[in-house]
């Protein structure tokens, strides 16, 4: 099973012009609270397959496949 721990684009040192980049760039942002709701998994069909998208208690992302 593979791991992919996600960061939030605000997690990293970048500049407002370079945060603004990566949202437009993007198209669409979604809150955390927004794809979750009061759950702690969101499932996301992708090309046929299934993700999962975890909220860890430490509240950090994991996606797995």
């Amino acid at each position: 099973m593979n791991k992919l721990l996600l960061t939030s684009p605000e997690s990293l040192d970048l500049t407002l012009s370079t945060k603004q980049g990566i949202t437009s760039a993007i198209g669409q942002r979604l809150n955390s609270t927004e794809l979750f709701g009061t759950g702690r998994e969101v499932v996301i069909e992708h090309a046929g397959e299934e993700y999962r998208l975890r909220l860890t208690r430490q509240g950090k992302l994991i996606l797995t496949k």
